[in-house]
Order: structure tokens, then C-alpha cells, then sequence
């Protein structure tokens, strides 16, 4: 099974060039972020097409999650439980026997502001969702735009993680860290180690701004977290950076892991 994550910064804006690539690639499942629509709005025609079934958390303007899944989607939650947030941040499902659930954590703008605090807030309660769902011993998969480079192989220097910024702040990096200490995998570090030539300079995000995707400037802050029983049916990993080099493409590349 094919499990890919993809903030795609507008599903309007991007239609074609995700149909297209899903026709290629064909994957079992895909957790899509910023879909930027209300679910009304969604052109599910276009998956549907390609034989995906569709579950939505969206939005108008801003924010949308959402699942496609080539096998029926069951128990659908909507929202991070025991979270109140306006924001469509977060759906979880079952897709047969893999648990799955799109995460569009929010940025935090800058360190120290409301925002910021909102975003540790959102990891707060996360941790606490996933650590109550691992009790079930279940195959799951959290992917999504955590908004948060982990480890130093995830920046394009080491100055990137110096002071208090966006995305590499202590606090913030503790956040994602505190998940993985749940006994989460993070499925591209298995295929690609950080202590590895493979595994550094390893994006999945260039921002738009300062030229960032021609001299590989970019930062790793989608992931596909495994619990212990999909770790155990880990194939491999890797991420679609090409695909950034597309015309009017996302500025995040598609992220996937595969099990058994």
C-alpha cells in the first residue's frame, strides 16, 4: 500500500497537476492539505474518476484537509478531538486496515506571538490524540504539514537553526520530537538517515520567495509518522521533489511511504 501526504496550496489551483500526477503514480491512499475550499466546492468528479473515494475537512479560502482512497473510508473524524479550533486542520479515517489522518499544522507566523503559541497548542493536543490512539495497537499513519524542520539535515544550513525562527524554533522542533518519543517512525528518515549523503539536503518544502527551489533552499516540514504495527510493514520512502519544478506548482513536493 502506497500512502502519499501533499499540501497542495489550492486544489483549484493545482487541479490538473495533481490529477495528472495521481495518474501516474496511482497511489492507495493520499492525505492532501490547504485544499483551500469548502467541501461543496471540492471537484471530487476528478478523483472520483480515478477511482478514489473522498473524505473532506474543508474550508473556503483558507486551510482543508482531505482523504482519497482507492478503498472505502470509514469512521471519519473531523477536527482534532478535544480541540476547538475554527481552522480545518485535521480528518482521520479508516481506509480497510490502516488508520490515516491528514494534518495541516498551523505555521505560527513568528516565535512568540499568538499564532505561535496556537501551533504549540495544536501539538499539545496531537501528542495527546496519538498517544490514546497507539493504545489500539492499530496500523496508522499520520501525515501532513507539521510546519516544523525536526533536525538539522532538514535545513539547508546550519544558520537556519540558529536564534528563535519559524519552523526551527526549540520549542517548535521539541513539539515534533515529542511525538516521535510516542514510539512514532518517521518514515523518510528510515530510508534516508540523516548521517547518510542521501539523507541530507532533503526538502519537501521551497517557498516561493527568494529563489528559494532553484538554489535548493528548502526545509523538510511534511512527514509521514508511522505507529509501531506500520513500522513493522515498512517498504520504503522518499520524496517527489521534481515535482516542484512543474509550472504553477505547489511550493511542497508529495511525500509517500509504502507497506506491506
Amino acid at each position: 500500500m502506497k500512502i502519499v501526504t501533499w499540501n497542495v496550496n489550492s486544489i483549484k489551483a493545482r487541479l490538473m497537476m495533481v490529477v495528472e500526477w495521481l495518474r501516474e503514480h496511482s497511489p492507495d491512499i493520499v492525505l492532501l492539505q490547504e485544499i483551500k475550499c469548502e467541501n461543496a466546492a471540492f471537484p471530487s468528479e476528478f478523483f472520483e474518476d480515478l477511482g478514489y473515494n473522498i473524505a473532506l475537512h474543508g474550508q473556503k479560502t483558507y486551510h482543508g484537509v482531505a482523504i482519497l482512497a482507492k478503498l472505502p473510508i470509514e469512521d471519519v473524524i473531523r477536527g482534532l478531538p478535544d480541540f476547538e479550533d475554527p481552522q480545518s486542520r485535521y480528518i482521520e479515517a479508516l481506509v480497510g486496515a490502516v488508520r490515516v489522518a491528514s494534518i495541516y499544522v498551523p505555521n505560527g507566523q513568528e516565535v512568540g506571538s499568538d499564532k505561535f503559541y496556537y501551533k504549540l497548542n495544536f501539538y499539545n493536543r496531537l501528542k495527546a490524540h496519538i498517544k490514546q490512539s497507539l493504545e489500539a495497537k492499530e496500523i496508522s499513519v499520520w501525515g501532513g504539514d507539521y510546519n516544523v524542520a525536526p533536525f538539522l539535515a532538514d535545513g539547508p544550513n546550519e544558520e537556519a537553526f540558529k536564534g528563535e525562527r519559524i519552523l526551527t524554533s526549540q520549542k517548535e522542533r521539541e513539539a515534533f520530537r515529542e511525538l516521535l518519543w510516542l514510539g512514532l517512525t518517521d518514515a523518510v528518515r528510515v530510508q534516508y538517515p540523516e548521517d547518510t549523503p542521501h539523507g541530507q539536503h532533503l526538502f519537501s518544502w521551497w517557498d516561493y520567495r527568494a529563489n528559494s527551489w532553484a538554489q535548493n533552499k528548502g526545509f523538510r516540514i511534511d512527514h509521514l509518522l508511522l505507529s509501531p504495527p506500520a513500522a513493522d510493514r515498512f517498504e520504503a520512502a522518499g520524496i517527489e521533489s521534481q515535482v516542484r519544478a512543474l509550472d504553477k506548482a505547489s511550493d511542497h513536493a508529495p511525500v509517500w511511504v509504502k507497506l506491506r
